[in-house]
């Protein structure tokens, strides 16, 4: 099994309500979105966004192709996403840490004051070095929010002279990670 390229495992890993402010390992670039979705059912949304996180739809609606041992997002599975056009594309290997499904109550509707979701760190070959989280929160006041968490530091010395190339392409594909997560949802 591949080995983690870096030390500081599971930062990413924050069940409701426990706070996605500070915290972060040192030394990290840290990046914290919120976007509120606004939704007619909370509920429903919730539970639709995180099987979408959750089976990889996420990021295929991102734009990214997404290889796996696993259909769904679950602790030890290996995923690969690839970003760009045929030679250009940068593959980005991760294994996934943790992972949250929605917690149901007995008509079947999300129980409000959770997130669902899941976490994963880089692996060799990987442009950066840590780890990255995707959630649906539902909060205790029944608000749908996409949440995408991550802190890295370039992987190499190519890879650092390019940072700043870098950070655009990862804001470029948040956008493209917030747009998926609102058709998931159905808003």
């Amino acid at each position: 099994m591949e080995q983690f390229t870096y030390e500081e495992r599971g930062a990413t890993d924050r069940p409701f309500p426990e706070s996605l402010e500070g915290g972060w390992p040192g030394g990290y670039t840290v990046m914290v979105e919120t976007h509120e979705i606004e939704t007619g059912d909370p509920s429903a949304a919730f539970i639709a966004l995180t099987e979408g996180i959750l089976a990889w739809e996420l990021h295929r609606g991102a734009g990214l192709t997404m290889e796996s041992d696993a259909v769904r997002a679950v602790p030890g599975a290996r995923v690969v996403s690839g970003f760009g056009v045929g030679p250009a594309r940068i593959k980005a290997p991760c294994r996934v840490i943790w992972s949250r499904a929605p917690q149901l109550d007995g008509a079947g509707r999300a129980v409000p004051g959770q997130r669902g979701g899941f976490g994963y760190g880089t692996l060799p070959g990987h442009p950066v070095r840590g780890e990255e989280g995707f959630y649906a929160e539902l909060t205790a006041d029944n608000r749908l929010l996409f949440i995408c968490s991550a802190y890295s530091v370039p992987a190499s010395l190519v890879y650092r002279l390019a940072a700043p190339v870098t950070r655009l392409t990862q804001r470029y594909v948040l956008s493209r990670y917030v747009k998926a997560a609102h058709g998931l949802a159905g808003s």
